[in-house]
């Protein structure tokens, strides 16, 4: 197992008990870091969020529990459990949960032509 791929056992696993909210925080766990992309884990409490920003690449948000409002370029789009959303590459995009949330982030990074 590399040292860029958290060491989950060959047996079935729930991605929400994977991670815990912890009060007045927001949380995260890195399933996979590869140079092609991250699968990252996030629990926010109630009221956390992150602020506007932007990646160059595009995003799959996957709702585990909870709701959030996500924006992206200022349009606001409520998502819970079962929700998924695309974060387009280079849209300012943020996140306040409404409530406990707990989120799957998958990044997948474009090859570079040369």
């Amino acid at each position: 197992m590399s040292k860029d791929t958290l060491n989950l056992s060959e047996k079935p696993q729930v991605l929400a008990d994977l991670i815990a909210t912890q009060p007045g925080a927001v949380v995260s766990r890195v399933l996979l870091n590869k140079p092609t992309g991250t699968i990252t884990l996030f629990a926010f409490d109630e009221g956390e969020g992150l602020s506007e920003h932007t990646s160059p690449y595009n995003a799959l948000v996957q709702i585990l529990d909870g709701e959030a409002h996500i924006f992206i370029d200022s349009v606001e789009h409520v998502v819970s459990a079962g929700s998924i959303l695309m974060l387009p590459a280079n849209a300012p995009h943020m996140l306040q949960a409404k409530v406990a949330f707990k989120m799957l982030l998958t990044m997948i990074r474009e090859k570079k032509e040369a």
